[in-house]
Parts: structure tokens; sequence; C-alpha cells
């Protein structure tokens, strides 16, 4: 792409981007093609956190930044935050707003995006040794419910959330976004061993009850009455829901008590509703 104007100044130690296709900003290609980023992320260990807020809370649960890029009226707003990318060795990327939509395959609204490492995930014995209210996503595929159940985990005062291995990523783009940055708020670990992983739960103390329609269910506000020390409510897919093994295999199946005709919610708007039920 050829630069017909001057060069904007730019802080020390800040670059000035032109080619969309630059090696040096490749953690930012294609993000809109999510079998490209399923390969990229186990094998580089990043994931993007856009907007200043979700940075800023990447950064300030101590994870590793990258690399930023941003469109230069950017820099003012997160100078504190470019000068200690730039003092700690870290690459700032600016470039024009078309550049930046061509590279990434979107128009970035909030100005700016960090690539970041991806943390080690703890073990999840280790993650919820003293948790009270423990939340398990199973199978949850969209990134969109994945984010806001998280901010719902966060706001309500859950103090876990655990992720089924056929669950959608927290640290994909969109989810860091509509969950405001609380996935890096909330510990969390993926639970491999599932839905086996039940049996440790039960061993550690937890009264494990799972969301569903079933005519053997207690309603919501039952659970909380019950005043169990130590709950894991699990939460299905948005398709299917939990799988009947889930449903056997735990201490309660619950439901929220619905009136007009529903029988069911969005599992975002239910999360919230048993979070608070719960907290």
């Amino acid at each position: 792409m050829k630069r017909t104007q001057p060069l904007p100044e730019l802080p020390n130690g800040a670059t000035w981007i032109d080619d969309p296709s630059d090696e040096r900003v490749r953690d930012y290609f294609n993000l809109t093609d999510v079998a490209l980023r399923r390969v990229i992320e186990p094998e580089r260990g990043l994931y993007l956190a856009e907007s200043e807020k979700v940075i800023r809370r990447a950064l300030g649960a101590g994870h590793q930044l990258r690399s930023l890029l941003m469109g230069q009226r950017w820099l003012e707003d997160l100078e504190d935050v470019v000068g200690e990318a730039i003092h700690g060795g870290a690459p700032v990327y600016v470039a024009a707003a078309d550049v930046i939509e061509s590279m990434t395959g979107f128009h970035l609204h909030r100005g700016a995006l960090a690539s970041m490492q991806r943390p080690v995930l703890p073990d999840p014995t280790e993650l919820i040794k003293d948790a009270k209210r423990v939340v398990v996503l199973e199978d949850i595929v969209d990134h969109t419910n994945i984010g806001a159940v998280f901010r719902s985990a966060a706001a309500l005062g859950m103090d876990a959330v655990l992720i089924t291995p056929r669950c959608a990523d927290p640290l994909y783009r969109r989810a860091v976004r509509v969950s405001m940055g609380t996935v890096f708020q909330v510990p969390w670990t993926r639970i491999d061993d599932w839905p086996a992983g039940i049996n440790t739960l039960i061993d550690l103390g937890f009264h494990v009850s799972a969301c569903a329609l079933s005519e053997d269910a207690i309603s919501l506000d039952e659970l909380a009455a019950a005043q169990h020390d130590k709950i894991a409510v699990v939460l299905g897919s948005e398709g299917e829901g939990l799988t009947e093994r889930t449903i056997d295999s735990a201490d309660s199946v619950v439901m929220i008590p619905m009136a007009g005709g529903v029988d069911s919610l969005n599992v975002a708007a239910a999360s919230a509703v048993v979070f608070y039920t719960l907290k």
C-alpha cells in the first residue's frame, strides 16, 4: 500500500504500519476466520484483547503483552500502556483505520487491540479448593454466551468457572469483548475429564446441581433454601442442554420457575438468575 502523506509523529519506539500483510503484525491477521484461530492459538499461545478497558483488565490480571495495534488517536488515551509496552520491549504498532480493517477483517470500533500471551491454565482441583460457588459450562459453543456468563459470574460473586472440553474458548476475541474483560477477573480453567469430573466435585464437598428441565427437578428457590455450603451449578449447551449422563450424575436437578408459557431462558440470561439466587 503506497503512502502519499508524510508519516505521522509517533512516540519513540512505536512503529507505523502501512502494509496490512506486514509480517510484524501477523498476530492480527484474519481474525474473523474461526478455523484459523483455532489452529494458531494453541501453537502460538496467544489471544487478543480489544478496547482500552479490556486491555487494561488483561494487563491488570498479570497477563503478558506481546504487542499493541491501534489507531493514532488512541496513543493519547493509552499513553501509559504504550509507555510501559515500549519500556518492556513489546512492539507498539500504529496504523490507519482502513489498514487495520484490511488486516483484521473487521472495523475496529474501540480503537486498540493487544496481542497477549495465553496464561497456563491451573489444575481444576487446585482452582476450586477454597471456592464456595462454582459454575460448570458444558459444551456451550457461542462465544457471546460465554462472555455474558463470565460477566454475570463476576458481577454476582461466583468464585470460579470450569469449562468442559467442547466449550467455546473464553479467550476468543468476541467472548473477551462481551465479558468486558471479566474473563480475566473470574478464576477459570478447563476440566478435561467430564462428566466423570462430577465425582471430583462431589469428593471436594460440592453439591452438584444440573440446570435442566426434568420431572424431578427442584425449583431454584428450593436449592437456595437448602443452604448448601458449597454448590457447583452446571449449565448446558444452547441447543441440547445438558447431557443425560450429566443430569444422572448430579446430586440434584434444578429449574427456574417460569410464567407466560415460557419453558426456558437463554443460557446467558438463566446464568444471571441462578447466580443472583445462589450468591
